[in-house]
């Protein structure tokens, strides 16, 4: 009897139900359903793509940070193979010596090399008077007025140079940021790995510590390549500039100093760098004379094939082999999207990134080799 009355209840349900209709937002038609878990798949991407885009530069911060935690970490790493005490104590020890060292070159940069930087604009248009009379001299007519566009045009060149170095101070809170971070990171690592893993799925965490250890390795081996050319290239181009160009008979390249430090630190970007330190080399060494010039040129070229071939191969070459067209290009891409401070991560990034798509290489690799192995056990059994 309450059977049947359920059945009745339940068909008086179903009666009714067809009276009313079904909800509008229940979809009772599954391949209705489907397309729109597809839809709200692809909303869900296209979101997670416009917020990437919209805390592209936060995350751009937080990269740095952990590029300049790496190199305290590889500097404590280095003191750790000859001072026996806690990592912290040396973290802190790499933290001030650094510190000591840029209170040294601000010094000297503020009482030497500021004479220097103000006499740029004066040799510019001494060049270009120079270029002009050699110019007539051997008989070519050029039209005064487009040269003098080509002066206005180095001069506005000039001018966004001191305006890009201008945003470097005004992004002073960027650069805090990044220090502060990345010392945080740097004295803890393990702690900040732990977290990120632990909001991973449990059987993606072995190979996320594996791929954070190899991105970790890269990144030592990369800055360390990075810091001892720009020790390199500084040191050689202030030695020859300074000390070996008198001894052959050329005089001392003016601005030998200033050279000096703007060929070291540009010497962190590679290709722009070199690139940029070559034409100011150069450009200086041309307003001494003829030999002047060529003798800067050379100077150039030595000191670059001496980083290209001995530093950077005996450092980060076996660790990190990118093409150098792939780095131009993804200095290019990140200069436009980022400015400057793109242009000094393009290469770690670039790097990062291959250290992962090769790691996920050899997981589908090793995920093919077992499904190989498991079928030709089965065959085997059969």
């Amino acid at each position: 009897m309450a059977d049947g009355d359920s059945s009745a209840d339940g068909s008086a349900d179903a009666k009714g139900e067809d009276r009313i209709g079904t909800s509008p937002s229940r979809l009772t038609d599954p391949v209705m359903r489907e397309e729109m878990r597809r839809a709200l798949v692809w909303a869900g991407v296209i979101g997670l793509i416009a917020l990437t885009v919209y805390i592209s530069r936060s995350l751009l911060v937080v990269f740095g940070a952990l590029v300049f935690a790496a190199m305290i970490d590889g500097g404590a790493r280095l003191l750790g193979r000859i001072l026996p005490i806690a990592r912290a104590w040396r973290v802190a020890l790499v933290l001030i010596l650094s510190v000591l060292f840029f209170v040294w070159l601000g010094y000297f940069a503020g009482s030497t090399i500021s004479n220097e930087a103000a006499q740029f604009p004066e040799l510019v248009q001494g060049q270009i008077s120079d270029l002009l009379a050699w110019a007539q001299g051997k008989g070519l007519q050029i039209d005064q007025s487009q040269l003098q566009n080509y002066a206005g045009s180095i001069t506005s060149g000039i001018g966004t140079l001191t305006s890009a170095l201008g945003g470097i101070l005004g992004g002073l809170t960027t650069i805090v940021l990044i220090l502060i971070i990345g010392i945080y990171v740097a004295v803890e690592p393990r702690l900040y790995e732990r977290g990120v893993a632990w909001m991973m799925p449990r059987e993606r965490r072995d190979s996320f510590h594996v791929t954070v250890a190899r991105m970790a390795h890269t990144l030592r081996r990369l800055m360390a390549g990075r810091l001892l050319g720009m020790f390199v290239e500084g040191v050689f181009t202030y030695i020859m500039l300074a000390w070996v160009a008198p001894l052959v008979g050329i005089g001392a390249v003016p601005m030998a100093s200033l050279l000096a430090i703007l060929t070291g630190l540009l010497a962190f970007v590679p290709n722009l760098g070199a690139l940029v330190s070559g034409v100011l080399m150069a450009l200086v060494g041309f307003s001494g004379g003829m030999d002047m010039g060529i003798y800067t040129i050379a100077v150039y070229f030595f000191v670059q094939n001496f980083d290209g071939y001995v530093v950077i191969p005996m450092i980060a070459k076996k660790t990190v082999d990118l093409a150098p067209a792939l780095v131009l290009a993804a200095q290019l891409v990140m200069g436009v999207l980022f400015g400057i401070i793109g242009i000094f991560l393009a290469d770690p990034l670039l790097a990062m990134l291959k250290v992962a798509l090769e790691r996920r290489a050899e997981e589908n690799e090793a995920k093919g080799e077992r499904v190989a192995s498991l079928a030709e056990g089965s065959k085997s059994g059969a």
